[in-house]
């Protein structure tokens, strides 16, 4: 296969994507960011959003392999937070200028779909601010209330999109549910955003590539992609830990396979290495998504180990990302970044 060529190619095989993964000399990856931030700027601009995230409890019903959510954890503490706390924090986050709120948890249905509703609700009468939603699956009815109240996007990783890793890693989950859900979100008016985790146990670069080509079939409005870092009190918690070489590769290629899709630099990535972030911006990311869970809550959302490395608490926080923005000469956005999508569908009619 000849690089050049595949790096420029409008469709790539499963084939060919595991074969991007693969590039190991310095110059082929050099080649491999520089094309996927030349096709970031075409399709995305130069401006990183800012999407300021609430973890509003680290409860969860599911048990996978990997997290250190899951039920089984008894070691960790919980907690949930009230709907006046998750103001009081979405409010404070708006203060600052972040146009996005993304509310956050394990799979906990403490909160019922009206009690939700109410708080999406309650934040946009704050502000005239972006919603995300990333709360697991749920009814459709819960869908659908939420959508009605203003939510704008839902994030529902698939993890991977082989069936038989999938039975392995979610033992009280199906990988064909999971994509049924994300369907349906989309067709009632959501921004969907998908993707895996990156170097989990027993992954190939052949299932990393079939994750990339099912966010494409998808056409997800965002595609989060992030390393697999083992968790304490969990079956994988002696695992590998993901290369940060295998996750930025895994960026470039997703950018070069999605374009016009939003793709975060995510706190993971920040985790394992302390230039994670500017690393992925490099390799075609437009996202960053800060991490504004108040204390005492924000040290026992430990859905991996260190977490909290790569979320500072200090005032400098919020300044010290927007640095690492306008360093690798970038712009940080002042809209809530919605979906590029149907702004490059109107760009290619009219041209």
């Amino acid at each position: 296969m000849v690089l050049d060529d595949l790096l420029h190619k409008s469709d790539l095989s499963k084939e060919e994507l595991a074969f991007l993964l693969q590039l190991q000399s310095k110059a082929d990856l050099e080649k491999l960011i520089t094309r996927a931030d030349e096709v970031r700027k075409q399709y995305c601009g130069d401006e990183v959003h800012l999407r300021g995230i609430i973890e509003f409890s680290n409860n969860c019903e599911q048990e996978c392999l990997y997290c250190g959510l899951r039920k089984g954890n008894y070691a960790l503490i919980r907690y949930r937070m009230n709907e006046e706390e998750i103001l009081r924090a979405a409010k404070d986050i708006i203060a600052l200028g972040i146009k996005t709120i993304v509310l956050q948890s394990g799979e906990d249905f403490y909160y019922s779909g009206s009690y939700f509703a109410r708080v999406i609700r309650g934040i946009k009468n704050i502000a005239d601010v972006a919603v995300t939603l990333s709360v697991g699956e749920r009814e459709f009815t819960d869908y659908k209330l939420w959508r009605q109240a203003g939510a704008d996007r839902y994030l529902l990783k698939h993890e991977t999109a082989n069936p038989k890793l999938y039975s392995i890693y979610h033992q009280r989950q199906k990988l064909l549910d999971r994509i049924k859900h994300l369907r349906f979100l989309k067709s009632i008016g959501f921004q969907i955003g998908s993707g895996n985790i990156i170097g989990l146990p027993h992954q190939t670069l052949e299932d990393i590539a079939d994750d990339i080509l099912l966010c494409k079939e998808l056409n997800v409005d965002m595609a989060s992609f992030s390393p697999f870092i083992p968790s304490e009190n969990t079956p994988y918690s002696s695992k590998e830990q993901c290369s940060v070489e295998l996750a930025v590769k895994t960026l470039a290629v997703t950018r070069i396979v999605l374009r016009d899709s939003h793709i975060p630099a995510t706190t993971a990535l920040a985790t394992i290495h302390p230039h994670g972030r500017e690393l992925a911006l490099q390799a075609g990311a437009n996202i960053i998504m800060p991490n504004f869970t108040p204390q005492p809550y924000k040290g026992n959302y430990l859905i991996y180990a260190n977490k909290n490395r790569a979320d500072d608490d200090d005032a400098g926080y919020l300044e010290r990302i927007k640095k690492v923005i306008t360093s690798a000469g970038r712009k940080i956005g002042e809209t809530p970044g919605h979906s590029l999508k149907m702004k490059n569908v109107q760009l290619t009619i009219k041209q």
